[in-house]
């Protein structure tokens, strides 16, 4: 069997072409000469150059949007029609599954086997989904109660819009997931928009850009400007932009909520979590302990929705914690293109240094290193999985978001303790429960302050299933069709016959 993968010349030709804006349906050069290096996470190889995209590029890219939004085709078509080109879009990735698992893998640092069992199928599948949705997009008439006059009668009626210009703003963590997350429902409504991807994960979306195009979703409909944060700033700030979406970290989340204030453009956000992952007793403990590890570790602790709180009943505190210590240790950290590879590394240098200074900050406050707890002393930004023990509430590894390997197990003797605990977070995002007593987990699943909760498993998504978080970890949902609400303006009309 194969062990290595090799670059396939379709990633490799990619690779080797200019990196360009896709504005008004064409690729087309910046006017800033600024640029930015694609740096594989696994080695520091350099693999590419990106456009620092500047403020005149924003501009542009907008005005293509507004143009084709007021007087383009897009919004105007039949939703029968929108959906034939989204899931011929959601087809032509199906197509070149494999190229983009590679790309993923090259410039995320994840594994190729996980990106191309995992995060190419769900973004295939969001598009095919909200392209069913294109077709079912209505209001709905309303009868209403006060009779003004004793003669006078009334239609009333309710019509569902696209909200117009979408500036759209995604993370490096799940790059191609997170564009398709935000661009099929905007699509589906019939908005049009720029997007902003992750400077350190631009590859995928750039080549998404070239199937829409080939797709035949109309010049100007989706609009993608590389570039750092100022770019994104000026997205933000742009007043022909009538809504934001962004995912990425709550501190950034924060700093958009102020820009958005402009013109008050409409704004949703998928933030950070902190969220408790819980083992009762009567567990299937086996189960668990390999749902408690996956939970913290899948995508390289790298997930907004990572099981980073470990909240185990005492009585099997000290089992479930060798377990996952166990787990944690057999984990094979390498280079994606390895087969063999379970945890590729983290996403750069800066990550790299920030989830060392959260275990460091562990170490100094008390918690016990149980597994793991260092990078690995080779090429790339590899930190070893790590279990701590001996933490508590007041602890930065438990208080705050790490976005990395590192899980802190605490162990709870009452029910009423562990959701005091569970709950005493500024975020809200997802939450695990581990339990065979059904009406237990009912209960506690109901007490628990988040956007999501898992029984007896942990990180299942479907492009049916809404997404977001309570408190600090955002504003609206993504997936299903609690979606279309971010993307679409309701109308009221009243006739009088």
């Amino acid at each position: 069997m194969q062990q290595h993968l090799s670059i396939n010349d379709e990633v490799r030709k990619f690779l080797s072409q200019d990196k360009l804006l896709l504005i008004d349906g064409q690729w087309q050069e910046s006017r800033s000469e600024k640029t930015i290096n694609v740096e594989n996470p696994a080695n520091g190889d350099t693999l590419s150059q990106l456009i620092h995209g500047g403020q005149e590029d924003i501009n542009r890219a907008v005005e293509a949007a507004r143009k084709a939004f007021d007087s383009g085709p897009w919004r105007s078509m039949t939703g029968s029609e929108r959906s034939r080109r989204l899931w011929k879009l959601a087809d032509l990735i199906e197509q070149n599954t494999d190229t983009f698992a590679q790309l993923e893998s090259l410039d995320n640092g994840k594994p190729y086997t996980v990106a191309k069992a995992a995060d190419v199928p769900l973004s295939v599948d969001i598009f095919r989904y909200m392209a069913g949705w294109s077709t079912k997009i209505h209001g709905k008439t309303i009868p209403l109660s006060v009779p003004y006059t004793p003669d006078s009668s009334y239609l009333s009626y309710t019509l569902k819009e696209p909200v117009g210009v979408i500036g759209q703003i995604i993370p490096w963590n799940f790059p191609l997931l997170m564009a398709a997350w935000k661009l099929a429902p905007a699509l589906a409504c019939g908005n049009t928009v720029v997007l902003k991807p992750a400077e350190q994960t631009s590859l995928s979306a750039l080549k998404l850009g070239e199937l829409i195009m080939e797709a035949g979703i109309p010049e100007g409909v989706v609009n993608i400007v590389t570039g750092h944060g100022d770019t994104g700033s000026f997205l933000v700030d742009h007043p022909m932009v009538d809504k934001l979406a962004f995912t990425g970290s709550t501190e950034v989340g924060k700093q958009i909520v102020r820009g958005a204030s402009g013109n008050l453009k409409k704004v949703s956000l998928e933030l950070g979590g902190k969220s408790p992952n819980i083992i009762f007793a009567d567990a299937d403990i086996e189960a668990a302990i390999e749902g408690a590890a996956n939970a913290i570790f899948f995508n390289h602790g790298q997930c907004c929705c990572a099981g980073s709180r470990l909240y185990v009943e005492k009585s099997v505190y000290d089992k479930v914690l060798s377990g996952v210590c166990d787990f944690a240790d057999k984990i094979k950290l390498g280079n994606g293109f390895d087969l063999s590879t379970q945890m590729g590394p983290l996403i750069s240098r800066e990550q790299f240094d920030k989830v060392c200074s959260y275990i460091d900050s562990g170490k100094r406050e008390g918690a016990v290193v149980q597994a793991g707890g260092s990078g690995l002393d080779q090429a790339g930004y590899f930190v070893k999985p790590t279990v701590l023990a001996k933490t508590h509430k007041n602890m930065q590894v438990v208080r705050e978001e790490i976005f990395g390997p590192v899980v802190a197990a605490i162990p709870f003797s009452s029910e009423e303790e562990l959701i005091e605990e569970a709950n005493d977070s500024n975020y809200g995002l997802a939450a695990g429960i581990w339990s065979q007593d059904v009406s237990k987990a009912h209960k506690v699943a109901e007490k628990l302050r988040a956007g999501t909760v898992w029984v007896n498993c942990y990180n299942i998504f479907d492009a049916s299933l809404p997404f977001g978080g309570y408190k600090e970890s955002g504003w609206g949902r993504e997936m299903g069709d609690e979606v279309l609400n971010l993307y679409l303006e309701t109308k009221s009309v009243c006739i009088k016959k």
